[in-house]
């Protein structure tokens, strides 16, 4: 290996840290977390609303039919009173005929009494509906920002990594064919590090230690590589 081919090797893996310390970015900005945490909620939230809004739609269902047949029962106590105060009835027919009145009368106070819990029900689940749509709002409000402010940034750091890229082109050809394919092989099972600087007998990708007689086995190899990690080592 060239001194020429050391130095190449060095450079693209300085660029290759730089767009893998960029990419790391690109995958952990804060608003990534923020975002995702509040599309959960919204999920979240949305079938509550759903199940809230059903239970309302229920409620109200349940509530004219109560007040339907509120309706019909005064109606006919209203005709029942008629009947009654018309005369021409006996004792007995008018004694029934009262006791059906009351009969009524009673209908129409249970009925009054399961309206008002009704419509207290109802008022209830449409406070609640109203504050989970408008903590929906809120948060999707929240997410178009962060959503902007990602892309923003996305953009950005896309933009740092395509002229690293166009830099890491330049670098490529002058790096023979092996040592490059070398390279490539050890970067993904060496945390991105295929090359490191060996200064003072310390590796730069592991960062342990190499005797006198371990750095004059190490230099024999072509290309040098760190007997520990199996890294390419470029002496300095």
């Amino acid at each position: 290996m060239t001194d020429k081919a050391c130095l190449d090797l060095l450079g693209l893996q300085t660029i290759d840290t730089e767009i893998d310390q960029l990419l790391h970015t690109r995958e952990s900005l804060p608003e990534l977390e923020q975002f995702k945490a509040a599309h959960e909620a919204v999920t979240s939230l949305r079938a509550t609303a759903a199940s809230q809004d059903s239970a309302l739609a229920e409620t109200v269902s349940a509530l004219k039919k109560a007040e339907g047949e509120l309706e019909l029962t005064e109606k006919k106590r209203g005709s029942e009173e008629m009947r009654m105060f018309a005369g021409g009835l006996s004792s007995k027919d008018l004694s029934n005929l009262q006791m059906e009145v009351e009969m009524l009368g009673r209908q129409i106070e249970a009925a009054e009494e399961e309206i008002l819990a009704l419509l207290e029900t109802r008022d209830q689940q449409e406070t609640a509906f109203l504050e989970t749509s408008g903590q929906i709002d809120k948060l999707e409000a929240e997410s178009s920002v962060l959503e902007t402010s990602i892309a923003e940034q996305w953009k950005e750091i896309d933009g740092e990594v395509a002229v690293r890229q166009d830099r890491r082109g330049d670098f490529v050809p002058l790096i023979p064919a092996e040592l490059l394919e070398l390279y490539e092989e050890l970067r993904p099972h060496k945390e991105g590090i295929g090359a490191a600087r060996l200064i003072e007998g310390i590796c730069g990708g592991c960062h342990l230690s190499l005797s006198p007689a371990e750095q004059h086995e190490v230099l024999k190899e072509d290309p040098p590589r760190c007997l520990q990690c199996r890294r390419i080592l470029v002496p300095q």
